[in-house]
């Protein structure tokens, strides 16, 4: 078998983000299944005859189950192909790897996993300012915004998410920072502890909201945009460093 699949990690969005060696295999690939961030101008460097095969998953919308998604990395690896899984961000970041890696493993097909830009990274570097600073901010956490369900998930660890010398990164969290937000400040996070949301960062519609944890919760509790999005709160530095 010469099959091979490729976890490739497309970076935030903006395809000059991309590393080289993910651009060698997409621009390699026989087969590219792509999740929604990865979509568009990313898919230019794909040659032509290959096929694009979309298996985004968004939240509210319909999206292919996982062992689908699973299922066709191995049968596409199967019939020797050189298949690229194209994921938004860094994929060992809320992508779901482990549990299509598990699935290569069981049926024995090779693979190797790209590093790419995490999109909390490049949420920062798009406000121009750092994730860690001397002193306010030495730890940097991320922590995903909902479970499988879409809901709040019951088993954070409050105590370190209500640390506003933190800096913390939610993923997916838009619709949940309300609730988020009232058990961080009942668990002693300053309601005037600095927030950003970032939405579709590095992309044409980016943008950036500066705000505070309580009122960026407020803001959150009415209708919501469509756009993916980051929530930065604690020691963020001001953009002009002051």
């Amino acid at each position: 078998m010469t099959g091979f699949v490729s976890f490739v990690s497309s970076g935030p969005g903006d395809p000059e983000l991309l590393t080289l060696k993910a651009v060698d295999r997409l621009k390699r690939a026989d087969a590219v299944l792509f999740d929604d961030l990865s979509s568009g101008p990313i898919l230019s460097h794909v040659r032509s005859g290959a096929d694009l095969v979309g298996v985004g998953k968004r939240a509210g919308r319909p999206s292919p189950k996982q062992d689908h998604v699973s299922r066709l990395l191995v049968d596409y690896a199967l019939e020797d192909q050189r298949v690229v899984r194209l994921k938004s961000g860094d994929s060992g970041v809320f992508g779901r790897l482990e549990e299509e890696i598990t699935a290569l493993r069981a049926a024995g097909i090779p693979y190797e996993v790209i590093p790419g830009v995490p999109s909390a990274c490049a949420a920062a570097a798009a406000a121009g300012i750092p994730l860690t600073r001397r002193l306010t901010a030495r730890r940097v956490q991320f922590v995903t915004g909902h479970d499988v369900t879409g809901a709040l998930p019951e088993d954070l660890n409050i105590a370190a998410l209500a640390d506003a010398q933190a800096t913390t990164v939610v993923f997916m969290g838009k619709r949940t920072f309300p609730k988020l937000a009232a058990i961080l400040m009942e668990g002693g996070l300053p309601p005037e502890t600095p927030a950003m949301m970032a939405e579709a960062v590095s992309t044409p519609d980016q943008s950036l909201h500066r705000s505070t944890v309580g009122d960026l919760a407020r803001m959150l509790d009415g209708e919501l945009s469509k756009a993916p999005a980051l929530i930065l709160y604690g020691a963020l530095a001001d953009p002009e460093m002051s």
